[in-house]
């Protein structure tokens, strides 16, 4: 069994060594254009060259949790493409979903501005019951976010393309419940996948719903976001502001009116990093059922998009 590993970006050499050590039974490569054909690939936003050449792979396995990126490319109809249930990001997503819900609801930033000036401020106590959390999207990372902002004590709705029920949380699905989703939720929380039909989802009309004050957070995909439409919201004071995890372009540019805005948060795509070691067992998990004939969890629907 031959194991090839294609990353853009990123240096395939730890990953090479670590899954070699975790499954001496297989050859672990990295890829290189004109590289012998293998069974199984490891990518991260790779080339078509790579998907034209390795014309006898069976399963291709993402390191991240959108696959946004490799559905764009043109992929042998038989090839099955395998996203990380967890690997370690869940719990990561729900640290930073939590810190920026708590650091907007108890205006932490406005202290920070304040005590860098100098002054000693107060700010009255908000009421929980007031700022219920929407989590826009209800995977692995989306539930495990769900249930940490409950700890909190903050009233949690979700919403999703098929039903969910989710102890707790208020849970709303379908297009036609949208509007109600976002109407009722104070602090917005984008954890959907990048699909044709969620791409620009969060745009003027949509955010518009969202109650007076109301805030963004978005660890998703930059593109869901209409960028224009986002910064317009924020000045007429409709929305209170946003966390930005990820960008249209990225690096976001550094020119990009997100940095210099007072009531936009900006972080650099570090919202739930892939853990090497978690994600390499997870792999070697999944490709020893498949030999076995056993079904797998994380098989993406191309037509879905996740």
């Amino acid at each position: 069994m031959h194991i090839t590993i294609c990353f853009t970006g990123l240096s395939p050499d730890p990953w090479v060594q670590s899954l070699q050590q975790a499954f001496p039974q297989a050859q672990v490569s990295a890829w290189s254009p004109g590289a012998p054909a293998a069974d199984h690939a490891i990518v991260w936003a790779p080339p078509q060259t790579f998907i034209d050449e390795q014309v006898g792979l069976q399963t291709l396995f993402n390191i991240g949790a959108g696959v946004d990126a490799l559905l764009r490319l043109r992929l042998p109809p038989t090839l099955k493409v395998v996203r990380l249930d967890d690997a370690g990001m869940s719990v990561q997503m729900a640290e930073y979903v939590c810190h920026a819900v708590i650091r907007h609801f108890r205006e932490f930033d406005g202290y920070d501005t304040d005590t860098q000036a100098g002054k000693w401020s107060y700010r009255k106590p908000r009421s929980r019951s007031e700022f219920a959390v929407g989590v826009m999207g209800l995977g692995v990372l989306g539930e495990r976010v769900a249930k940490a902002l409950q700890v909190f004590e903050f009233p949690v709705n979700g919403y999703s393309r098929s039903p969910k029920n989710l102890a707790g949380v208020r849970c709303f699905s379908g297009p036609q419940s949208l509007p109600d989703f976002l109407a009722a939720s104070r602090v917005l929380v984008n954890l959907m996948p990048l699909t044709p039909e969620t791409e620009n989802i969060l745009n003027k009309d949509t955010l518009s719903q969202l109650p007076q004050g109301g805030y963004l957070i978005n660890v998703a995909r930059g593109k869901h976001v209409v960028e224009e439409d986002l910064i317009a919201l924020i000045d007429n004071g409709h929305l209170a502001g946003a966390t930005l995890d990820v960008f249209r372009t990225e690096p976001l540019p550094a020119a990009h009116p997100f940095w210099a805005h007072p009531k936009i948060t900006v972080t650099p795509h570090t919202s739930a990093r892939t853990l090497r070691e978690e994600s390499v067992a997870q792999i070697v998990g999944k490709i020893q059922a498949l030999g076995r004939g056993e079904p797998i969890q994380g098989l993406v629907d191309p037509v879905r998009g996740y």
